[in-house]
């Protein structure tokens, strides 16, 4: 269980400000919806918290500032799922997701027992067992996309950053994959941030949305709050219609 920070986090390419000061705290076990249009910053802040792009402010996990450690200390704390991976196609299943133990397995070291034994948990639990032998290069797309979301749960670190996770999936295992990060989240108090861009999803498995737009934070809350039909149409240029049963929230498309 962890607890991550963000004090005044900005992200610029060139002149271009892709995050304004971006101030947020994710509680341990929270599951955090970063939402917003195309361009919105939401990639952006994922990949300052893991050092993939120049910033400036602090990342904390538990009250300790990330930068200057090594990027094998970070790995220990955060796993991320970016949404663009690169995937090397002669790779096998099963080594690729083994990928997950590294921060744990020294620079001379062989991965232990432990760590093969997690790796084989998570290919179980993700449907994935008949792919660990399958060459990468061999598989679609929304079958390496499991895989990668495997590697990152094998990683075993106490806060999962998701960009964009299900993405290539079928409805089926999109919620596979959202049902199990779910059920880490309430056995070991996973604290978890998903950028998505399916709102009904977005809504269903965020504990708070922030919807964020032009880099900066427009509006957070629970998905009732933040989710109106109005806004919706304001930042996304849609029409939809936002559906509500007392349990399950819907954003559903209009024809005009």
């Amino acid at each position: 269980m962890s607890q991550l920070e963000m004090r005044g986090v900005s992200v610029t390419y060139g002149r271009a400000v892709a995050v304004a000061p971006f101030t947020e705290t994710v509680t341990s076990g929270e599951w955090l919806g970063l939402i917003g249009p195309n361009g919105a910053g939401k990639s952006s802040v994922l990949r300052a918290v893991v050092g993939l792009v120049g910033s400036t402010g602090d990342v904390l996990v538990d009250g300790e500032v990330l930068a200057g450690r090594s990027s094998r200390r970070r790995a220990q704390l955060i796993a991320y799922v970016p949404q663009e991976p690169l995937i090397p196609d002669d790779m096998t299943g099963a080594e690729y997701v083994l990928l997950g133990r590294s921060p744990y397995v020294g620079y001379f070291s062989s991965p232990t027992r432990h760590d093969r034994e997690s790796v084989a948990g998570v290919l179980e639990r993700l449907d994935l067992g008949p792919f660990a032998h399958r060459r990468l290069g061999t598989l679609s797309g929304g079958e390496r996309q499991r895989l990668v979301i495997a590697r990152a749960l094998a990683q075993e670190a106490p806060i999962l950053l998701l960009d964009e996770p299900t993405s290539a999936l079928d409805i089926g295992h999109q919620q596979q994959v959202l049902e199990l990060v779910e059920e880490l989240r309430q056995q070991e108090e996973l604290t978890v941030v998903a950028a998505m861009h399916d709102l009904t999803l977005a809504a269903q498995y965020g504990d708070r949305i922030l919807l964020m737009d032009a880099g900066s934070i427009v509006a957070e809350g629970p998905a009732r709050e933040v989710l109106t039909s109005d806004r919706i149409a304001s930042l996304y240029g849609a029409r939809v219609r936002v559906l509500e049963d007392g349990e399950t929230l819907a954003v559903v498309p209009v024809r005009a």
